[in-house]
């Protein structure tokens, strides 16, 4: 198992706490100074660790997976820990995809689907490994992301933290593809299943 995980994966997830925090109109946005100290994504403390994990990524450093791990658990326990999961996760995938060579995203953009397809698989196999300690295979129609160490698992009592993972894997089928079907959570550690598993199907998706 390993004991680290690429920065981006703090940073998505605390940016993503800061996005949900922002003020949601101008008159919330008057009182700025005061929310700072109402929510957790507006503090310092936020900031000058997203700070941290963006010089981090620069230089190709590794975290500890359990300040990750510790990341999660803090964002499980708030009301809205679901959503500022999906938001991360969606953000980790289009961060990632924005790493690709424009090159490569051009050509599979442009492939016929079952030519694209392929190509498609292989990054998003390359991502999840890197990026989610995770692995990508193709079963038929349909594509399955497994992640037997999971960052979120511990984050929350039900399997609202697995929304990371979920709304990653969604996303980057739709960066690549244009679009994607349902993405069923088809294995979840916490029901003592041995891993998450995601299962998306390729014949949903349409160009």
């Amino acid at each position: 198992m390993s004991s680290t995980v690429d920065p981006l994966i703090p940073l998505v997830l605390l940016e993503a706490v800061r996005t949900v925090d922002l003020p949601d109109d101008a008159f919330e946005a008057e009182f700025v100074e005061e929310l700072r100290t109402k929510r957790f994504g507006l503090s310092e403390t936020v900031r000058a660790q997203i700070i941290r994990y963006r010089e981090a990524v620069k230089k190709g450093q590794r975290l500890p997976f359990e300040e990750a791990a510790g990341i999660a658990r803090l964002i499980g326990r708030r009301p809205d820990a679901e959503a500022v999961f999906r938001q991360a996760g969606r953000q980790l995938a289009r961060v990632t995809y924005g790493r690709v060579l424009a090159l490569s995203r051009g050509i599979i953009r442009v492939m016929p689907a079952f030519l694209a397809r392929p190509f498609a698989l292989g990054h998003v196999r390359h991502i999840a490994g890197r990026y989610a300690l995770g692995t990508v295979r193709r079963v038929g129609a349909a594509v399955i992301l497994e992640v037997r160490q999971s960052v979120t698992i511990a984050a929350a009592p039900t399997s609202a933290a697995c929304t990371f993972y979920d709304a990653m894997l969604g996303e980057l089928m739709r960066q690549f593809l244009g679009a994607v079907g349902m993405v069923d959570h088809v294995r979840c550690t916490s029901r003592q299943e041995g891993s998450c598993e995601w299962r998306a199907e390729w014949s949903k998706v349409r160009r």
